[in-house]
């Protein structure tokens, strides 16, 4: 579904991304982790055009989308989160999601009944009259997904969605996007969180210093030993080890 070639963005001298290739096949959960300031969200801004690359492509079902406008990825099916969540803090968490709806919908009647079918996927169908902001952190990351599910996406980009979350909300999160894969959404995931991650990728590929270092299955991922140099460390490799 997703083809990034040779993907490259600087700022200034800094060079964020660095001739990046990867693909996502249909139905895929793909993982991308690595550490902080490696270049996992530049990828997600540059995806959707917040970024405009320096060098590369990125083809969305064989469509060259490099050069399209923000609006116009997210029509094509580009649907995203964000690592800091956003919101319109003078709109209800339904508005919050109708007003995501209008990506695609004109009236806003059919817009507030998709709302409100997201809404209720997501677990947030009675917390729909209140204000964003009183939200718990959990809440407001699954309106964040709700918004983007509202665009009606075919490939979704979850930008450290369990970022701060409790065991208890993080396994919620994951029962969620697997139910989100079984029908038929195709994911892309920034996650720090190596539980998450590990159970929800089919594939992962790891960032260091805006270059891809290694890609495999989670298995392969946690057994590589420049991954585990760069980013698990031998504690989690040696953990992971012994429960398997």
């Amino acid at each position: 579904m997703l083809k990034v070639s040779k993907l490259t963005k600087r700022f200034g001298g800094l060079t964020a991304l660095s001739q990046i290739d990867f693909s996502v096949a249909r139905g895929e959960i793909l993982g991308i982790i690595g550490p902080n300031g490696a270049g996992k969200t530049t990828i997600f801004n540059v995806v959707t055009s917040m970024y405009r690359p320096d060098q590369g492509s990125i083809l969305l079902d064989g469509a060259d989308i490099t050069r399209m406008k923000t609006y116009q990825i997210c029509r094509t099916g580009v649907g995203r989160t964000f690592q800091v969540v956003k919101f319109f803090g003078a709109l209800s968490v339904l508005d919050n999601v109708v007003a995501a709806a209008f990506c695609h919908i004109n009236r806003r009647e059919e817009a507030r009944q998709e709302a409100l079918a997201v809404l209720e996927r997501v677990g947030l169908a009675s917390r729909k009259d209140v204000m964003p902001r009183s939200l718990t952190i959990a809440d407001k990351k699954h309106l964040e997904l709700a918004k983007a599910l509202a665009t009606r996406p075919k490939l979704l980009l979850l930008d450290e969605i369990m970022a701060g979350l409790n065991p208890t909300e993080t396994d919620r999160t994951i029962a969620l996007i697997k139910t989100l894969q079984k029908e038929g959404y195709t994911i892309v995931i920034v996650e720090h969180v190596m539980q998450a991650i590990m159970a929800l990728s089919n594939r992962i590929i790891v960032l260091n210093f805006g270059e891809k270092i290694a890609e495999g299955s989670p298995d392969e991922i946690a057994q590589n030993p420049e991954v585990v140099k760069a980013y698990l460390g031998v504690q989690y490799a040696a953990t992971r080890n012994k429960r398997n």
